[in-house]
């Protein structure tokens, strides 16, 4: 990889084309000059235009010879991509889990691009997938440009322009939080959910009020003309005073400690309270732990699917390659269609829920074939303590107690 990362630093120093935009705007700029100068007096055309034809020439060939820098460096970078990455065709499937759903693909591209914040993209890529719709099958939701999301706000299926209006709502509050440190947009958006907050065990609001006397704690409202060595303490305190008594029965500890803060105050960086006022992660904590639950309320996940379907597949990538070459010389296939053949060990935040693999059939269970416990505690899925019971009393394949099909409970993960 060394020759390959060389080959990279390379090209963004020298092979970019951050001389030919120069370039380029010093040629416009000398058409713009000429062309004001014939506009103030006629009678300099001829001149002008005879001055010009030499220097935009030169300009020109500049550029090429700009541009030839570009494409040399672009083609140096890739054939130190191919040397490094080998030319190996992509496990592939007669039968592609994907195609049978065009319009999924659809939504879920379009989600991800409003997600992103590209607004303007994402609805040009809205109006010409509804111009072009794929072929919808009885998998598959009808291309109109709608994206229904079941959410917990009441408002039932949100076109994708509701659906912008709330995004836009969400990054205009990160924006406030992180670029201008302004908590107020983000307390007021948690005040105005607190109730399905409160429902959902959610820690925002008393997070982002605790951030907020922090904030003004260390002196960061200092606009209003008040200063001295106990200024922001004291707004910190009124502050507290204000907002805190209803945090007072979840939260009396947490509160207590900010108190107690006041009196370390001259020397706060010797206090036990020195991590909770010197958090150099706080204020980023708290944008994903606002956007996680401004997502949650809109039924949605805090990443994007589409980015965490593509990552995961890109781990994957390597496995399936090797996999390939071992049935290529083997000569075997690849016959699982909904799964699989080997296991792909993924990063503990793509683990996103409990799943049960039968230790009998290996299979993972399904809502159509669930995890069924029997009396003696072990469990199997339903296909296989059907297959071992046969309708009447069995043993157990894991310990000696027997156990009868009508006794199993189904388990929940």
């Amino acid at each position: 990889m060394e020759a390959l990362n060389k080959e990279h630093e390379r090209l963004c120093k020298k092979s970019n084309l951050s001389q030919s935009i120069s370039d380029i705007q010093k040629t416009i700029d000398t058409l713009v000059t000429a062309r004001n100068t014939i506009e103030k007096d006629s009678n300099a055309t001829s001149l002008t235009v005879a001055k010009l034809q030499g220097s935009v020439k030169q300009s020109f060939d500049k550029i090429n010879d700009d541009l030839k820098d570009v494409h040399s460096g672009l083609g140096k970078y890739v054939k130190a991509l191919d040397k490094k990455f080998k030319d190996r065709p992509i496990p592939t499937s007669e039968y592609d889990a994907l195609s049978s759903h065009p319009s999924l693909i659809n939504r879920a591209i379009a989600m991800h691009l409003l997600r992103e914040g590209q607004f303007s993209v994402a609805s040009t890529f809205i109006r010409e997938a509804t111009a072009n719709p794929p072929r919808v099958d009885s998998n598959t939701e009808p291309a109109d440009g709608s994206i229904g999301l079941p959410n917990d706000l009441g408002m039932g299926p949100l076109k994708s322009e509701s659906l912008q209006e709330l995004f836009a709502e969400m990054y205009y509050i990160l924006h406030e939080l992180r670029d201008k440190k302004n908590l107020l947009p983000a307390i007021e958006w948690a005040k105005a959910h607190s109730a399905t907050l409160e429902i959902r065990g959610s820690n925002l609001e008393f997070d982002l009020s605790r951030l907020q006397f922090i904030w003004l704690f260390m002196g960061g409202d200092q606009g209003n003309g008040q200063h001295g060595s106990f200024s922001g303490p004291q707004k910190a305190l009124d502050y507290a005073r204000c907002e805190f008594g209803r945090f007072q029965e979840r939260y009396l500890r947490e509160i207590q400690q900010l108190g107690a803060a006041l009196a370390y105050e001259p020397n706060l960086q010797q206090s036990p309270y020195r991590l909770v006022f010197h958090n150099d992660h706080a204020w980023e904590e708290v944008a994903t732990s606002f956007t996680r639950e401004f997502c949650s309320l809109l039924g949605l996940s805090a990443d994007s699917p589409l980015y965490i379907a593509a990552t995961a597949g890109a781990i994957a990538l390597p496995t399936l390659l090797k996999l390939q070459y071992i049935m290529k010389e083997k000569k075997t296939e690849w016959t699982t269609q909904n799964e699989l053949p080997v296991e792909i060990p993924l990063p503990p935040s793509y683990h996103f829920h409990s799943i049960f693999v039968c230790p009998v059939s290996k299979e993972q269970t399904t809502d159509q074939n669930p995890p069924m416990r029997m009396p003696c505690g072990h469990v199997v899925a339903q296909e296989s303590l059907m297959r071992l019971s046969k309708g009447s009393k069995f043993k157990c394949p894991y310990c000696p107690r027997e156990s009868h099909p009508r006794d199993a409970k189904k388990v929940f993960l």
